[in-house]
């Protein structure tokens, strides 16, 4: 694909473009994405599709049966599953989402027949994100540039702090009215989500009003989370955005999703204000889930 045809606007979509990887002006074309949305959408990209499949074929099958206690959320390392009892909340919202999940890290604790492939949809996504960081860091104007404590894909260099979750969003009875996840917007730097096996992911434009991502088999989502936007100066903006209540027709249905978030080091300087680590406990605080 030539540069000029580097964006492909899809009307199903609102404005939000659909970037080809591969093309000569993606990055230019993510990073105005970014800019203007807070999220790029993006096909061709190298996330190895049919893993993702079998992440989200068998970890539903494992949510069914149900996660072993020993694999039981740790409310210090925050790894582990989370049942639905335990989910977060949105800031400032008192209902939980109605979601339980599977937060997995490098060094943390995983199921050992599913362990392989979070463990290779990580490593490749991590290539991936340092990309597409390099793509904005390349791309912020010098004064922002130069305010960085240190280039952006260097951030997340042997850090610990990065994080797969394995979403579940159950089946919603006809009784039952609650979120899938209420408005927030993310804590890390990027986002990294490989598309779901339904609809829902919807953000919030600058005038208040809602779009739906359109949720294509092949495609990559990527938002800017809050850390980012701390790094920035607010020159990128972290948007609100959620997964909307099912309609009447996909309510019976479940839906996977599975999130990279992509985190500094804790010892990172984001601003004068935070490191990393600092503005990730004061949003754990936040969350309720510490």
């Amino acid at each position: 694909m030539t540069a000029n045809r580097a964006v492909v606007l899809d009307k199903a979509a609102a404005q939000l473009p659909l970037i080809d990887f591969t093309s000569e002006g993606a990055p230019d074309a993510f990073f105005n994405s970014l800019k203007t949305y807070g999220f790029a959408t993006l096909m061709s990209h190298p996330l190895d599709m049919a893993r993702v499949s079998r992440i989200y074929s068998e970890w539903r099958a494992q949510f069914s049966q149900g996660v072993p206690s020993g694999f039981a959320m740790d409310p210090i390392d925050q790894d582990g599953y989370f049942a639905l009892d335990n989910a977060e909340s949105a800031k400032g919202q008192l209902v939980r989402d109605f979601k339980e999940y599977f937060q997995f890290y490098r060094w943390g604790r995983c199921p050992s027949h599913l362990k392989a492939d979070l463990e290779a949809h990580f490593s490749d996504s991590l290539d991936f994100s340092s990309t597409l960081l390099r793509w904005v860091a390349e791309r912020l104007p010098t004064d922002i540039a130069a305010s960085l404590s240190m280039p952006l894909e260097k951030m997340i260099e042997n850090s610990d702090q990065t994080m797969l979750r394995v979403l579940h969003y159950p089946p919603v009875g006809a009784d039952i009215d609650l979120p899938r996840a209420a408005a927030h917007e993310d804590i890390n730097l990027l986002t990294i989500l490989p598309a779901s096996n339904g609809p829902g992911l919807e953000l919030q434009l600058t005038d208040g009003s809602w779009i739906e991502v359109v949720n294509r088999p092949s495609q990559v989502v990527v938002n800017i989370g809050d850390m980012l936007q701390e790094a920035t100066d607010g020159f990128l903006r972290s948007t609100t955005h959620r997964v909307a209540t099912p309609s009447q027709d996909q309510a019976q249905s479940g839906r996977m999703s599975l999130p990279l978030f992509l985190h500094p080091r804790p010892d990172v300087v984001l601003s004068p204000r935070y490191t990393a680590g600092t503005y990730l406990a004061e949003r754990l605080r936040e969350l309720s889930t510490t």
